[in-house]
């Protein structure tokens, strides 16, 4: 069960419940305890600059949902909504359009299922999904990014993430993280992974942990 709270036009908070009605952690919830060294270094970074981490977190936050967005509509044909944005947020945002449209154009892609939430009743977590799509008669799953980096908990989230669409009863023949740039000096960067089996045992064990943390305290 998946419920959408403070929706607004182009940001949905996502609630994942089980069938029993049991409130879910979401996979992004559960990896919230890694440990993030590049992020710390980054907030130190801002720091010497005389920046507030927290003021460009919650600005590339913004544009990285209004990119999301942009991409879903421009998969499912439809107009999007940018009333909400500055007009500095979506000039940063269509930079990243531009480059997801590059990358685009390398693949015959036709989308099945965009921002599609799903939950795990075996395992107990939420997700939603940015995309599966066919492509060259094969199915992919494919998660947006547009950081700075693909890191390594990426990884682990689009491992829960292919997990969640096997239990859903689909199979996925690739899973690929495409990383597009926010600037204009930056382009795209994929990951293509055929193997994730150790990265959700991985997932599996955070999960855990996080449980155990909440008993705790």
């Amino acid at each position: 069960m998946v419920e959408a709270k403070e929706q607004r036009k182009v940001k949905v908070h996502t609630v994942y419940k089980n069938a029993d009605g049991k409130r879910l952690p979401s996979v992004t919830t559960i990896l919230g305890i890694l440990n993030k060294p590049a992020l710390i270094h980054w907030a130190w970074d801002l720091g010497t600059q005389g920046l507030d981490y927290r003021s460009v977190r919650d600005d590339a936050a913004g544009v990285g949902t209004l990119a999301h967005y942009l991409i879903m509509c421009d998969l499912n044909g439809e107009t999007p909504d940018t009333s909400e944005y500055s007009a500095q947020d979506i000039d940063r945002a269509e930079n990243c359009l531009i480059k997801y449209w590059d990358w685009k154009s390398q693949h015959n892609l036709q989308a099945k299922f965009t921002e599609h939430p799903l939950v795990s009743e075996k395992h107990g977590y939420g997700g939603t999904i940015d995309c599966i799509a066919e492509v060259g008669g094969e199915i992919w799953l494919v998660d947006y990014k547009t950081g700075k980096a693909i890191y390594i908990e990426m990884i682990y989230q689009l491992a829960a993430y292919r997990e969640l669409i096997r239990e859903a009863g689909w199979e996925v023949d690739q899973c690929r993280i495409l990383r597009i740039g926010r600037d204009d000096t930056e382009g795209f960067e994929e990951k293509q992974f055929t193997n994730l089996d150790k990265a959700f045992e991985l997932f599996l064990h955070c999960k855990e942990i996080y449980n155990l943390k909440k008993e705790v305290k």
